[in-house]
């Protein structure tokens, strides 16, 4: 999404290192196509900046790793969607993004595809275009968003388990939304999609920054 804004602490790399620590040999190994990688959790969790972290990160073992926003897949730019959340707010929740569409990308990068279309949200203009996205020479795609845990196609999915009580600061210093009772609504609706998402998850950065691999169990 053009116009976002990331801020990022040792925290996000600490994360970042640690996954790192267990996707790089799989991707190594990896005899065709592309690895794909989510990473998932709630609104300020750190989604974001973890995912770019972790893309510097994979740089450093000549890795080179492409990330696909969730807020690109909104069916409605950010302030156009934030009216209609305002209009009813039943209208937060999954059915919002075009999930069936980022899975789809996904599913052709890991299947070689060099060149995606994809959506492109420019957050001050609010509105939406089309890109196509040039995959050569990357070997790796980091799909980032509140939802991308619930994807189908990902070798290993990352979450963040920070709920939005946790996230309350981060999300104030972002300021890119109005921290309000209303906000704290459509956080507990997300909250509750996003905690029941959890269980799929083979990779969880825990609210102190350790990872719990879950891959090993």
């Amino acid at each position: 999404m053009r116009g976002d804004k990331l801020v990022i602490k040792d925290h996000h790399v600490k994360s970042a290192q640690m996954v790192a620590e267990v996707v790089v040999p799989e991707i190594k190994n990896l005899t065709s196509g592309r690895y794909a990688i989510t990473i998932a959790g709630e609104s300020g969790s750190g989604k974001s900046e973890t995912a770019e972290t972790l893309r510097q990160e994979l740089e450093k073992h000549d890795i080179h790793a492409f990330i696909l926003q969730q807020d690109d897949y909104f069916y409605y730019p950010p302030k156009t969607n934030a009216k209609m959340r305002e209009k009813d707010i039943n209208h937060v929740g999954t059915s919002e993004v075009k999930l069936d569409l980022l899975d789809q990308n996904i599913q052709d990068a890991i299947q070689g595809k060099d060149s995606l279309e994809k959506p492109l949200v420019y957050f001050d203009e609010d509105k939406v275009e089309t890109e196509t996205v040039d995959l050569s020479g990357v070997q790796v795609v980091i799909a980032e968003g509140t939802y991308t845990t619930s994807l189908d196609k990902p070798h290993t999915r990352v979450f963040i388990d920070r709920n939005y009580f946790d996230t309350k600061e981060t999300r104030a210093e972002r300021s890119r939304e109005k921290q309000d009772e209303f906000l704290e609504k459509i956080l507990k609706i997300e909250h509750d999609i996003i905690r029941k998402q959890r269980e799929k998850a083979d990779l969880i950065i825990t609210k102190e920054y350790e990872l719990k691999n879950l891959k090993k169990s």
